[in-house]
């Protein structure tokens, strides 16, 4: 939207010039573009393992019966793994699953 704006400022030979040097050059510049985006963050996951538990219990509850999910993470970050873990609700599970099933369909696009 920004460059359009200041393509306006320019007289229509110079926009055209610009626009064909742009058009010439979309994929070396989208290559560039996606090669910024996966160096912002360079951890990639390693390996998972998952556990589902089931609460029968809680400090507050005396019959619960909630299931959770004990997901581990072991995540590659600047040459060193690191394990993270994480216990989830139903919901908080499904919220994730939205959430990496619309991440996936935006690395698609981007391909």
């Amino acid at each position: 939207m920004k460059t359009l704006q200041q393509l306006n400022q320019l007289n229509s030979c110079h926009q055209e010039a610009v626009m064909k040097c742009l058009k010439s050059r979309k994929n070396e510049i989208k290559q560039a573009l996606l090669g910024e985006i996966v160096d912002i963050s360079c951890a990639q996951l390693q390996d998972f393992d998952w556990q589902l538990k089931l609460a029968l219990s809680s400090d507050k509850i005396a019959t619960l019966q909630m299931p959770l999910l004990n997901l581990h993470l072991d995540v590659k970050e600047d040459g060193e793994v690191k394990p993270y873990s994480v216990e989830m609700s139903k919901e908080e599970l499904q919220s994730l699953i939205s959430s990496l099933e619309a991440a996936n369909k935006v690395v698609l696009q981007l391909k």
